[in-house]
């Protein structure tokens, strides 16, 4: 991995724990990430032109990262209701690199090294760890920790859809973009049946409005980073690095929402960081 795909996938980490904040520390989050998803669409639109249409070949990979980013905006917002940032998103981001081996070695064949087992498994003693702290008022929140669990379902499935997607679409930029704007479409009819009011709320909260648009505008970039980097480097290698975002979402968490700190936090998210890191390099 070059350097400069190393340094734009770690800008892309902060922008995502930095957007994840932003609907974590508003009260209706479900309004915060309509408006996030919704703020996708300006970007993505004016990407359009300017970027190639992608090739016939990926429209199934394009529906399936789609429908799969909506799963991880539904179970995520859930997430976010009943647990801190500082529990749902490690466990969220952190457990996606483990599952996606699990379907390797389990219906792939993938055989790993052992580097590769040394790092997978510190990355699960990190979520188990994650899984055991308590809330900010105390209790044990098993709720929170399920939430997260399916969450990192759908990040490890999206991340290797958009992965192949990209490359067999030939433009990481115009996938996304398209992509983006199939998601915004895709979560606002849902909303529209569900809850509609959220879309009346949101049209007249200009607070909300600004937070959409800045969270939605840190998201797409994030994201368009990302797949760009799966067009240059290991899937794997960029999904692994990604989940430093988890650094700063303790971080954030910590000093920008009051969350509270404890030593198994801090602990449990610098394993996660450290097997991340070894996933990473065992990849080479």
């Amino acid at each position: 991995m070059s350097a400069t795909v190393f340094l734009s996938v770690l800008f892309a980490a902060f922008l995502h724990a930095a957007w994840n904040a932003m609907v974590k520390g508003v009260g209706n989050k479900e309004q915060a990430m309509l408006g996030v998803v919704l703020g996708h669409m300006p970007i993505a639109l004016l990407t359009m032109p300017f970027v190639p249409v992608p090739g016939l070949s990926s429209v199934p990979w394009l529906l399936a990262g789609i429908a799969l980013h909506f799963g991880y905006q539904i179970f995520l917002v859930a997430g976010y209701r009943v647990g801190d940032l500082t529990q749902v998103y490690p466990i969220a981001r952190g457990s996606a690199p483990i599952i996606v081996a699990a379907v390797s070695v389990g219906l792939l064949g993938t055989v790993l090294s052992g580097m590769e087992a040394l790092a997978i498994g510190l990355i699960a003693a990190g979520i188990l760890s994650i899984a055991l702290v308590r809330r900010a008022d105390g209790g044990r929140n098993p709720h929170a920790v399920a939430m997260a669990l399916i969450t990192g379902c759908f990040i490890a499935s999206y991340s290797l859809v958009d992965g192949i997607g990209a490359r067999v679409a030939g433009t990481a930029l115009g996938y996304w973009s398209w992509a983006a704007v199939g998601n915004a479409i895709a979560f606002t009819a849902w909303t529209a049946l569900k809850r509609p009011e959220l879309l009346r709320s949101l049209s007249r909260d200009r607070r909300a409005i600004v937070l959409g648009l800045s969270g939605g505008a840190a998201s797409y970039l994030a994201y368009a980073i990302v797949i760009w980097g799966f067009t240059q480097a290991p899937i794997a290698q960029v999904t692994a690095l990604r989940e430093t975002s988890i650094v700063f979402a303790l971080v954030i968490g910590v000093g920008v929402l009051r969350e509270r700190l404890n030593l198994a936090k801090v602990v449990s998210t610098f394993v996660t960081i450290l097997g991340a890191a070894l996933l990473r390099f065992s990849s080479n």
